[in-house]
């Protein structure tokens, strides 16, 4: 009788354990794998086509005078993308036809995630900043700031 009791004593203690270990998940770790499994917002290009850490992006859909390339990003989350690359700029002269492109190295800020009106389900950016890095076109203060297109 003695070994009955200890085995179902035993036995017991051993579903406890497992219950506990197999509880509810804390708020905390729901909430990390919530986060991790979210889209990432996306940055929208020229032709309406969603990027998520783009090796190149043109600023300038009109004419092309102006784009990204060679980024590089450190940070693509819900809240922001961080990276850098090079701006490559037509100087226009003596039109932009006859131009030459110039290179400027360059910090890229993406923020500002809003819902893209085309995918309301998709977040996407809306604030482009760069910063100059290593000189800077003619006429640009070192700092520009973007609002992306919808």
């Amino acid at each position: 009788m003695r070994t009955h009791m200890l085995r179902a004593a035993f036995t017991l203690c051993a579903v406890a354990s497992l219950a506990a270990a197999t509880g509810p998940v804390s708020s905390a770790s729901t909430a990390a794998e919530t986060a991790r499994r979210a889209p990432r917002p996306v940055l929208v290009d020229c032709l309406w086509h969603p990027e998520v850490r783009p090796a190149d992006f043109i600023l300038a859909c009109g004419d092309g005078n102006s784009r990204l390339s060679s980024l590089h990003w450190k940070r693509w989350d819900a809240k922001a993308a961080v990276g850098k690359g090079i701006n490559a700029v037509n100087d226009c002269k003596p039109y932009c036809a006859a131009g030459r492109f110039h290179s400027y190295a360059v910090t890229v800020r993406l923020d500002e995630p809003r819902p893209w009106k085309k995918h309301p389900r998709t977040q996407h950016y809306t604030r482009m900043t760069l910063t100059y890095t290593d000189g800077r076109p003619s006429g640009f203060p070192r700092v520009v700031t973007y609002p992306l297109w919808d």
